[in-house]
């Protein structure tokens, strides 16, 4: 069982993983939108591989709803959001624990933000909005096989 915790609210976890056995074989987030039909991933949501394989359930979950669309903040990004050069971010973050383990920046996809809130409006619209999440909030995943997890404490200072 992983559980990831808010211990101080109004906080993100970029998180990644991989079939531990077969790394090439990772986390899809148009698999786990597209099997389940919601683009926010709560209690109940299987996250799915690139093969289909159910990779981790979500069991608990005191949040209700968590971004699968917006991706991990890089430098080029927040250049391109907020003018700001050299930022620590979640990519490179990703990119330097990925390396432990004989992977590279192919193996970084579009992955799940714990407790970020990305509302999806009517006309299609999407933005981060202030994370409603408090302190203690948590999420408790059980791994459906054996699993490589990478997580980001997000060092974004941009968003809301």
């Amino acid at each position: 069982m992983l559980v990831i915790r808010d211990t101080h609210g109004q906080q993100a976890v970029d998180f990644l993983c991989y079939d531990a056995d077969k790394p090439s074989d990772r986390y899809s987030a148009t698999n786990t939108v597209k099997v389940q039909g919601n683009v926010y991933v709560g209690k109940g949501t299987v996250l799915y591989a690139d093969s289909g394989k159910p990779l981790l359930k979500v069991t608990e979950d005191t949040v209700g709803k968590h971004d699968t669309i917006y991706g991990c903040c890089s430098n080029p990004n927040n250049e391109l959001r907020y003018g700001v050069k050299t930022t620590e971010s979640c990519y490179t973050n990703f990119t330097q624990e990925l390396q432990k383990h004989g992977m590279d920046v192919t193996s970084i996809v579009p992955n799940v933000n714990w407790f970020m809130s990305v509302p999806v409006l009517d006309d299609g619209s999407a933005g981060v909005a202030e994370a409603t999440t408090e302190p203690g909030s948590l999420i408790k995943l059980r791994a459906e096989c054996n699993v490589l997890a990478v997580l980001s404490n997000c060092p974004q200072m941009h968003n809301p």
